[in-house]
């Protein structure tokens, strides 16, 4: 399957290949649910989404799984000195790390904003420093990098039936929507890691802070309060999906299926959340294997029909603009 997707974008070199083969690993292992959607995109389009996603998985690993020893100025060392190689790689088209040379040419033949990147390194690099956000403002500036240029970033490889000036609000929404439904499912987690993404106001306003999640994570104990504050924050999550789905419909109709379906099944873990009561600090909500498969089957459905009837898109997508660099010797 990778290699039939590698010819399909037509990437030949024999270390280019194994770079988003790499990529492509690192989706399958870490990003389950987004890796089921990504497999409903024309095969052609395929190894760019794994490219990005790599990239910023390997990225999110510096920061929070460099082995339990690293400190913080350890892991600083290493974002700075994966910054250093990106902006090298997107500078030449080349680098000696493989996750950096896919990313690089996939920027180059898609035409993406080396901008969205830089953003992205800020808010890992934020990660080192803050663990927690005062107001929903706060944590939007942090999430404008770490999740909805990952929207922008991905939206020249879907392509678009409008301007992607007017498709590119919707998916910078679905990228924070995405990450908004993983902070609450992995508020244990993080806490854990000494951090607590859920903005402070809105917890407070329930009675909620960080010695109480703290001491509910500990104790295995439920407290009234928590439920609310979660429920909270799972409507302010379902929000921002309602201001992300008009996007869909500004796709290329080949691209929708597989957006569609990473809509449908990150709201199934919303739905999750809310059906075992809220208790995220104790046990990861997960969607049922029968679900995931219903959902993937109506996709495929949909990505079928869509590649039946496809017709050049309407609005020019950035790989058909800016040509590709030359691939990595």
């Amino acid at each position: 399957m990778t290699a039939r997707e590698l010819d399909a974008a037509g990437i030949t070199d024999p270390r280019l290949r194994a770079a988003y083969a790499h990529c492509r690993r690192l989706n399958a292992r870490h990003g389950k649910t987004y890796f089921l959607a990504t497999r409903l995109l024309p095969a052609d389009r395929r190894p760019a989404v794994h490219a990005l996603y790599g990239f910023a998985r390997w990225a999110d690993d510096l920061v929070d799984d460099l082995g339990t020893d690293a400190g913080p100025a350890e892991r600083a060392w290493a974002l700075d000195s994966l910054r250093r190689c990106l902006d090298e790689g997107l500078r030449g088209g080349a680098s000696p790390e493989p996750v950096v040379r896919a990313v690089a040419h996939t920027a180059a033949v898609h035409g993406i904003d080396h901008g969205h990147f830089a953003d992205f390194m800020a808010s890992m690099r934020m990660d080192l420093v803050v663990t927690d956000y005062p107001t929903y403002a706060d944590l939007q500036r942090y999430m404008h990098g770490s999740a909805a240029v990952i929207g922008l970033q991905i939206l020249p490889v879907l392509g678009t039936r409008v301007p992607q000036e007017e498709a590119a609000p919707h998916a910078a929404a679905l990228g924070v929507a995405f990450q908004l439904t993983n902070f609450l499912r992995d508020v244990g987690e993080d806490l854990d890691r000494g951090r607590v993404y859920l903005p402070a106001d809105l917890l407070a306003a329930h009675g909620v802070d960080r010695s109480l999640l703290r001491w509910s994570r500990d104790t295995g104990r439920q407290d009234r309060r928590i439920p609310a504050a979660l429920a909270e924050a799972a409507a302010l999550t379902r929000g921002v999906y309602r201001a992300a789905e008009p996007g869909l419909a500004m796709l290329e109709p080949v691209s929708r299926p597989c957006m569609r379906t990473a809509f449908v099944l990150y709201g199934a873990i919303l739905d999750a959340v809310r059906d075992q009561g809220y208790a995220v600090l104790h046990r990861r909500a997960v969607v049922s294997r029968r679900r995931r498969a219903a959902t993937a089957l109506g996709g495929l459905a949909r990505a079928v029909a869509a590649r039946r009837t496809a017709r050049p898109p309407v609005a020019a997508r950035g790989r058909t603009l800016c040509p590709a660099r030359k691939e990595s010797p």
